[in-house]
């Protein structure tokens, strides 16, 4: 066990390139992460990394490992599924990854009500509505909010999210309601921007009558957390691009107002991801499958709040 433990660390250390993030990924002390590589290092009779005070790069014996290492850790993974499917009760950890706004409103509540139906599966859960690399970051599931690009992950396709432009009404008061996209250019308006380390897409994808255009947005504020612009904007300080169970409630009670409706945001998926080969294992599997039900659920009850919902 202590030979896989090593092999599970080096994996991790060469993901993230550091002794530090791998040791906190891994709920263990830098001190012992060193020591581990230097385990595997002295029993494969290899360095497997170049290490400075500043850097720590793989060497070429540690890049051959690498590819050998993970399908270890991936046959283990595999066997230890195959085995738990003879079980009764699923047991182990599923680390799982959410936007803000979807993991406090849809994944979060209902962990409880998991862990209590499956009591011998723990949940790690992480969110943020940075950009997660499921690979890189061990985890065995994501939820998803905005365009789903290429990979080799498996998707599970939610739904399909309705956007709106809203504002309060304090601010459409001061500065009027912009009427379409070009309008809200031209007019200059407070855009609240959600805006994070790596972010790439900084225009807002509005339909018109032309085709989807990409209107680039300007704006005092921004934020790398979707509820702090809700919260800004509910304070009549500009205008958000938001899921439209989001901000139904406060939309239906008048906190918020739809603007720009001549050129509503392009709706966006909600969606899971996850390796292939975890979805083998039955705690993976039933923690899906139990958090997509609850959230298409929670989905049409945020939505009923609309008078036409």
């Amino acid at each position: 066990m202590a030979y896989i433990n090593n092999v599970k660390m080096f994996v991790r250390v060469y993901e993230l390139g550091s002794m530090s993030a791998a040791a906190r990924d891994q709920r263990t002390s830098a001190a012992v992460a060193s020591a581990r590589i230097g385990e595997l290092e002295k029993h494969l009779g290899v360095r497997l990394f170049n290490r400075t005070t500043r850097t720590l790069r793989p060497t070429e014996a540690g890049q051959l490992f690498y590819k050998g290492a993970q399908r270890i850790l991936e046959t283990i993974a595999e066997a230890e599924a195959e085995v738990a499917q003879d079980q009764s009760s699923p047991r182990g950890t599923v680390f799982v990854a959410a936007p803000l706004g979807v993991g406090r409103r849809f994944i979060a509540p209902h962990v409880p009500s998991f862990k209590d139906a499956y009591p011998d599966v723990d949940v790690r859960l992480r969110m943020s509505d940075r950009v997660i690399d499921i690979m890189a970051e061990g985890l065995d599931v994501a939820f998803h909010l905005g365009p789903l690009a290429d990979s080799d992950l498996k998707i599970q396709s939610i739904a399909e999210c309705q956007r709106v432009l809203c504002a309060a009404p304090d601010y459409i008061a001061r500065r009027g309601a912009p009427a379409d996209g070009r309008d809200l250019v031209a007019g200059g308006h407070d855009c609240l921007n959600l805006r994070f380390p790596g972010a790439t897409e900084f225009r807002w994808p509005l339909q018109t009558p032309e085709g989807v255009h990409r209107f680039e947005v300007h704006g005092p504020l921004e934020s790398d957390d979707g509820d702090v612009l809700t919260a800004w904007a509910l304070a009549g300080r500009g205008i958000i691009m938001k899921p439209l169970f989001e901000v139904a409630h406060y939309i239906a009670r008048g906190d918020l107002v739809v603007v720009a409706e001549g050129s509503p945001p392009v709706a966006t998926q909600l969606a899971c991801l996850y390796p292939s080969r975890r979805f083998k294992d039955p705690k993976v599997r039933l923690f899906v499958d139990f958090m997509i039900a609850r959230c298409k659920q929670e989905l049409a009850a945020c939505l009923a709040h609309l008078p036409d919902a």
